[in-house]
């Protein structure tokens, strides 16, 4: 009876830890959670990265400590946790060679949050593969959410070590290339105000200039002859929008109220052509 009266204690014992445990948690989650929305009132900007790391890093702790207790705290498992320790050498290589993957994670995540390569919210590109937006960075992985609104999930360990284009780390302004390709017979001169024209007409187009590019009289919009293909003149507009979202619209847009208006005002757009020349031999070869 005394065994079994033992056996309903730990049992009992592990669940109020464990209830613990997931109690204290999700307090200290709200507090964090709450402490946020104070910082976004008071200070307008914040930056959650940090805020949501910390959250799943306190959680994480805590279900450690958790498990520390109910072991240190139940003889069985306290006797057999200290014979698997100590007897177990084998077991512990395989456990801590599996393990590392795991903890690489975890320092790629904190190294993530102390050098900010990218923050919760900033839409970047993640190689050759994957573009979004951060929309959350765990103990393990960083959580991508792409225009087709799924959830791309990364391992730490693999952001740190890929090429990222950070569309939001300083401003998000950016500058976006409007490029056409026209005919040799076509006036450029004319091509080149109407894609000026098509631009400022945008309602996404800003006005990036300094204040001294704007007394020296810059344009806001600039375009250039770029290069000669083989059967085209290229011509690029440089054209700003607020943020990446609106300079996808903007290009959209352009893209075709430019090829309309080339169409109208007689500017042809060059496509690839050959001219081939035939040799005929004078000399007929008789079988």
């Amino acid at each position: 009876m005394n065994i079994w009266g033992n056996y309903w204690d730990n049992i009992l014992f592990a669940l109020a830890v464990i209830i613990i445990a997931v109690l204290v948690a999700r307090l200290l989650r709200w507090m964090i959670g709450r402490g946020l929305k104070g910082a976004v009132r008071k200070l307008k900007i914040v930056d959650a990265t940090k805020y949501n790391f910390l959250k799943n890093a306190v959680e994480f702790i805590i279900y450690i400590i958790a498990a520390i207790v109910i072991f240190r705290s139940i003889d069985t498992l306290r006797t057999a946790g200290t014979a698997l320790f100590a007897g177990a050498g084998v077991l512990a290589a395989i456990v801590g060679f599996a393990s590392q993957s795991a903890f690489s994670n975890i320092v790629s995540g904190v190294f993530i949050v102390i050098f900010k390569p990218f923050s919760v919210g900033d839409r970047v590109k993640i190689g050759t593969l994957y573009q979004g937006d951060v929309e959350d960075i765990t103990l393990r992985h960083t959580i991508i959410k792409d225009f087709e609104n799924r959830r791309i999930v990364i391992p730490n360990s693999v952001m740190n070590n890929e090429t990222i284009v950070n569309s939001t780390l300083t401003e998000e302004k950016v500058c976006i290339f409007i490029e056409f390709g026209i005919t040799f017979e076509s006036d450029n001169d004319k091509a080149m105000a109407i894609m000026q024209d098509e631009a400022l007409r945008h309602r996404d187009c800003i006005d990036n200039r300094t204040a001294e590019e704007k007394s020296h009289d810059f344009p806001q919009v600039e375009v250039r002859l770029i290069n000669f293909a083989d059967s085209a003149q290229l011509l690029r507009a440089y054209v700003w929008a607020k943020d990446p979202t609106a300079g996808f619209n903007l290009k959209c847009d352009l893209l075709k109220s430019i090829k309309d208006r080339f169409d109208r005002e007689g500017i042809d757009l060059a496509y690839p052509h050959r001219t081939i020349y035939l040799k005929q031999n004078p000399t007929s070869v008789k079988v």
